[in-house]
């Protein structure tokens, strides 16, 4: 009887770490927007972009491939037709120039969205409220294949082939 109970608190204390496991991982997604702990620290920066694509809330901001922030905020501004992306950038990289550049990047083939940075060589530097002016959109994989199809698909109707004229009739040479 004893080894039962042992069994059942053991089994029931295993079920209770993999919940609090999941609950800890599920907080640790980008996209999820919810992280464990109070407001990070860090300034903010804006940056318009015309597609984000599918970017969420928590994606990565690099620079060389180093995490530098992460998306804070994403809204459309109707009167740009863009979508304002607010990025709160980590304290200790107070040096990143004005004139950078951001893009809308993916993480491998089927990967989430991030936006990397590429520095400037402006002598002065981003701070709070700042805005990035060069920006590039996401690449959508879908618009992608969409032109490469049309491109087949005009290359199929443009012509008949040699030696064809208007009415499909093959021409002989003498």
């Amino acid at each position: 009887m004893r080894a039962n109970r042992t069994l059942e608190i053991g089994t029931g204390l295993f079920v209770l770490l993999g919940f609090a496991a999941l609950l800890f991982l599920i907080t640790q997604l980008p996209a999820s927007g919810v992280k464990l702990g109070g407001g990070q620290a860090g300034y903010r920066v804006r940056a318009d972009f015309d597609n984000v694509g599918d970017l969420k809330v928590g994606s990565p901001v690099t620079i060389a491939g180093v995490r530098v922030g992460d998306v804070a905020g994403i809204r459309f501004d109707p009167s740009l037709y863009k979508a304002v992306v607010s990025l709160r950038i980590d304290p200790q990289f107070n040096q990143i120039p004005e004139d950078s550049y951001a893009s809308i990047q993916t993480q491998g083939l089927l990967g989430g969205k991030y936006i990397g940075l590429s520095p400037g060589g402006s002598d002065s530097y981003l701070k709070e409220g700042g805005r990035i002016e060069q920006t590039q959109s996401a690449i959508v994989l879908e618009n992608l294949i969409n032109k490469l199809f049309a491109g087949f698909a005009s290359k199929g109707s443009d012509g008949q082939g040699q030696g064809a004229d208007n009415s499909g009739k093959v021409e002989s040479k003498k």
